[in-house]
């Protein structure tokens, strides 16, 4: 399942104000799946997540600070990235997330419950933002839901729609982006169960059903998606931890759904462990299989490596990221490394 050749390179963000170094590079040999801390750089601070320009020439990241901020890492060098010009504030409150699309860069504002558009220059750096979209709304919970919350943006994989995740208002709205203008418009909204707290989300490989996993009931909801309409319909939920340890605390964090279609994973903050799930074939019914611990504690983020065998772990308050052979007969990760890193809270493979 490992691929095999020389060592790739991946990039890990942390929280600079948790202690986090940055932006850790790291060497991954893609034969045993170990990373090795290669360079350092903390010129963004809170660089909380990440995510790579299409030719995989440019990094970006968040600032998730109360003034947030946006910056352009250049990868010309994969050992020793370099900013391209200073972090641009995103007119919006701790972004969490981002995507790259068509020429523009969207985050996902947290505290200011907005999305903001930034428009990249041919150098790959991000200019002011050409938009800030504000949602309206708020859920139930009364101190996670008092207003507007946006916690992902993520494009389909038609490449026409952008679909957005609020926790603060139990919704996954869909956008259209303007790319001649910059400007994005809401085309349409999902409604989750009051108080789900939408977080992050996944599509099926095929691209015809979306996974989103909610924050404050642990639990996974599958939708249809029609790309041609561009509309959600919710077909199912499945909960990420069982029914007899419920009752504590638990906040997932990210979802991963396999390459093959078979399982998904999720990231569970608080019981420390990763979900697995099995997806029927046609990507309808997820039913929990079991769990298996993190390796650390506070599992902020979880990706696949490039060679879609293995999952990596950012352990935030543990201060390492760990990394699990998958068992392809029955998706159950098996831990098999880890490397420090201070505060960690994203993992992404160039």
């Amino acid at each position: 399942m490992a691929g095999t050749g020389r060592a790739q390179r991946a990039y890990i963000g942390s929280f600079t104000s948790a202690g986090g170094n940055g932006i850790t590079t790291v060497a991954h040999d893609p034969q045993t799946g170990a990373l090795t801390e290669v360079n350092r750089t903390g010129t963004v601070p809170d660089p909380s997540f990440l995510a790579l320009s299409p030719d995989a020439a440019v990094l970006y990241a968040v600032s998730e600070q109360p003034e947030g901020g946006a910056a352009a890492i250049s990868l010309q060098d994969p050992d020793a990235p370099r900013p391209i010009g200073a972090t641009v504030h995103v007119q919006g409150g701790a972004p969490t997330h981002l995507c790259v699309i068509d020429g523009y860069l969207l985050t996902a504002n947290y505290t200011s419950g907005s999305i903001s558009v930034l428009p990249i220059g041919p150098d790959g750096g991000v200019g002011e933002p050409s938009q800030v979209l504000t949602h309206e709304g708020r859920g139930p919970h009364p101190e996670r839901q008092e207003g507007p919350h946006a916690h992902a943006v993520v494009p389909d994989p038609s490449g026409r729609w952008i679909l957005g995740a609020d926790l603060g208002t139990d919704t996954v709205r869909v956008y259209a982006l303007d790319t001649a203008t910059g400007i994005l418009r809401i085309h349409g909204e999902a409604a989750l169960r009051p108080g789900t707290g939408p977080r992050h989300l996944a599509f099926h490989p095929r691209g015809h059903r979306a996974y989103v996993v909610n924050e404050l009931r642990s639990s996974v909801t599958v939708f249809a998606w029609n790309a041609g309409t561009g509309t959600l319909t919710p077909i199912g939920s499945a909960a990420t931890v069982s029914l007899d340890s419920s009752d504590e605390p638990n906040f997932p964090s990210e979802v991963v759904v396999s390459p093959d279609g078979r399982y998904v994973w999720v990231a569970n903050r608080g019981h420390d462990c990763i979900a697995v799930l099995d997806l029927d074939a046609e990507g309808d019914h997820l039913e929990l299989a079991g769990t298996t611990p993190c390796g650390g504690n506070w599992p902020r983020h979880l990706t696949l490596d490039p060679s879609g065998s293995r999952l990596y772990v950012a352990n935030e308050r543990s201060g390492d990221v760990t990394w699990f052979d998958v068992d392809p007969e029955t998706g159950i990760p098996l831990l098999a490394g880890s490397v420090p890193v201070p505060a960690a809270s994203c993992v992404v493979f160039a």
